[in-house]
């Protein structure tokens, strides 16, 4: 964010111990591959739990973790959270209206949350959905690379709409097998967050998705953004975790396909039309 300006009172530290004194609630801002070497080294740094929200979303390469297990394993016994919902960087810097939801086992983490960050033109919802809250944000990444390749390929309007609305079945139909509440993926972190990020122009996962139906190789796209898109990450891990749960997910099969480079974009969504007609709650 080299254009926005810092609050005077944020002071920064390069020393975590440092940074850490007389802390009242700790936030995580790393992507998912970052969360654990932190939460271990705050494992080294605090003798003691201190309520702790992180902002990343996804399901950990190689494990298959999401962020609530990592922090299990690392700090067993600590108040965590995750904040999540629609939320462009560059536009909360700016200082422009946004909503979020803080989703915690423990009440007084969603507190804590609220209280620093519920201020200004950020509104901030608790929940008690951690899981669902959490399946949300990894598959809205997935989905977004989707909507991406839609826009890509100009299959229409139409297309994007029906992409967006079959992806949060499938967000839904996974948060469900994994522990998450209906309700949650028809709120800001599911639908939300979902259709910001698969039409938003700053979605860095959506760039991914508009780069590989023209063509472009997955690693020049990745290298070209300098930023992390947590869904070219997500993408196995998700499908690895549906397969566990025997959970169809037809978009997010699709985008793994194009990932790995086994189809082009252009047959992928091809063999996706393909597919025979069912029940739309099926």
């Amino acid at each position: 964010l080299p254009e926005a300006r810092l609050p005077e009172a944020l002071q920064i530290r390069p020393d975590l111990q440092e940074a850490l004194a007389g802390a009242g609630l700790i936030v995580v801002a790393t992507s998912v591959a970052g969360l654990r070497p932190v939460l271990e080294a705050l494992a080294a740094q605090c003798p003691s739990p201190v309520p702790l929200v992180w902002l990343c979303k996804g399901l950990e390469a190689g494990t298959g973790l999401l962020a609530h297990q990592v922090a299990e394993a690392c700090l067993p016994g600590w108040p965590v959270g995750v904040l999540s919902g629609p939320s462009f960087a560059q536009e909360v810097a700016a200082g422009l209206p946004v909503a979020l939801v803080s989703a915690s086992a423990h009440a007084a983490v969603n507190e804590r949350a609220v209280a620093a960050c519920h201020h200004g033109a950020m509104r901030v919802y608790p929940s008690s959905d951690l899981i669902g809250v959490e399946v949300a944000g990894a598959l809205k990444n997935v989905v977004a690379i989707a909507a991406g390749i839609c826009d890509g390929l100009a299959l229409g309007n139409n297309a994007r709409a029906a992409l967006i609305a079959r992806g949060l079945a499938e967000m839904a139909r996974l948060g469900r097998a994994m522990g998450g509440r209906t309700e949650t993926f028809m709120g800001l972190a599911g639908v939300g967050d979902l259709v910001l990020t698969s039409a938003g122009d700053l979605s860095r996962n959506r760039q991914v998705g508009l780069g590989l139906a023209s063509g472009r190789a997955l690693a020049e796209i990745v290298d070209s953004l300098g930023h992390v898109a947590e869904g070219v990450r997500c993408t196995p891990a998700v499908l690895a975790e549906a397969e566990r749960l025997n959970v169809e997910l037809p978009i997010a099969q699709t985008v793994g396909e194009i990932l790995a480079g086994r189809k082009s974009a252009g047959q992928a969504v091809a063999d996706l039309l393909a597919r025979e007609p069912r029940a739309e709650d099926a």
